[in-house]
């Protein structure tokens, strides 16, 4: 299809941005993605902006709601943006995408993982965040490392969760180990437990809602003497925000989670997450330094030209804050794919909770 007009006016060049702010969206998630686009837009407006035109950020809600989102789309693209950036949750990514690209309107993902963020190849269509497929996997290498090969999932329904779940079947079967689901819709916390003991599983994934269930799997696992041995992980992240911590206590030390950041930034990074700390009144997530690199990408990518072609993104080299970032076609993966962001298992310290432990890398 042929791309949207882009209407970039007399003083501004428009970027959309997509952003969970509301429940049930994660808007601490969201609250940090905004952050680093915030920032950014900032620093390029400060260095000259786009071909001499600042740039004009204008926010939608997606509320973690895919008609809500499928619906910015299309006001965003009636008011001319040239671009558009964001989104966290993956299925509300999906229907972004899907609709960015039949109005062949550039669209820059953030954070979403799932590898099928578009049903055909999308011309429009670019990912920063690595592919579920390339973190779940350095995941599942990390816990045959620990020892761990009886491994337990508590899931919920969702294709995001169910693709975590085939993925890391399918890779530690491949390396002797064995996964076993258990529906959080059938069994309660306590129940759960009872599971986790008769198929003697030494970790338990937490593939479901934040803050219920995962809050309450939480607590009652680690209040279970017989489950002391069993580590509990959270490859999706939520261990990542404040908020989780905030919420568990100790509890929530000691859980791995993905975390798509560097051992050590460079000077780039360091400075660019000293500005993020005092924006955020606290340590920013990899989710900020996303949105920060987001919007650098996507300024290159209009300066380059104001209406972008599909091939665009083939073109676009940014040296970003985790490292230089390009774009390229990559197996089983529909969109235009940053290849590959860095990858490590972190967890929160049990003895200093606001210091992160970096236990595997990919």
């Amino acid at each position: 299809m042929n791309p949207v007009p882009v209407k970039t006016g007399k003083s501004s060049v428009r970027i959309g941005a997509l952003v969970p702010l509301s429940r049930p969206g994660w808007v601490e998630a969201g609250r940090h993605l905004l952050a680093g686009l915030d920032l950014a837009v900032g620093e390029v407006n400060g260095a000259g902006g786009i071909c001499g035109k600042p740039i004009e950020l204008i926010v939608r809600d997606t509320a973690a709601d895919p008609r809500k989102a499928a619906d910015a789309v299309d006001e965003l693209a009636g008011m001319g943006v040239a671009a558009l950036a964001g989104e966290y949750h993956s299925v509300v990514a999906r229907a972004a995408a899907a609709r960015a690209d039949a109005l062949g309107l550039p669209f820059l993902c953030a954070s979403a993982v799932l590898d099928a963020l578009t049903e055909q190849p999308a011309d429009w269509v670019a990912r920063l965040a690595p592919a579920q497929s390339h973190g779940w996997r350095i995941y599942a290498d990390f816990l045959i490392g620990a020892g761990h090969r009886r491994i337990a999932v508590a899931t919920q329904p969702s294709v995001y969760w169910a693709s975590g779940t085939r993925i890391l079947r399918d890779h530690l079967a491949s390396r002797g180990g064995s996964v076993v689901e258990l529906d959080t819709r059938t069994l309660a916390a306590e129940a759960l437990c009872e599971e986790l003991v008769e198929h003697r599983a030494t970790a338990l994934l937490l593939l479901v809602g934040y803050p219920e269930p995962a809050a309450s799997l939480v607590r009652a696992v680690r209040g279970d003497p017989r489950l002391a041995h069993v580590l509990i992980g959270a490859p999706a992240g939520q261990p990542e925000f404040a908020e989780w911590i905030a919420l568990l206590g100790s509890d929530g030390a000691a859980i791995p989670f993905l975390r798509y950041l560097p051992e050590h930034l460079g000077d780039f990074g360091v400075r660019v997450e000293a500005s993020l700390r005092e924006r955020l009144n606290e340590a920013p997530s990899f989710v900020a330094f996303e949105g920060y690199d987001t919007l650098l990408v996507l300024a290159e990518l209009l300066r380059r030209d104001a209406a972008p072609s599909a091939d665009g993104w083939s073109q676009v080299t940014v040296e970003g804050t985790r490292g230089k970032i390009a774009f390229s076609r990559q197996p089983g993966i529909s969109t235009w794919q940053w290849a590959w962001p860095p990858v490590q298992v972190a967890d929160r310290d049990p003895h200093v909770h606001d210091r992160f432990r970096v236990l595997h890398v990919g």
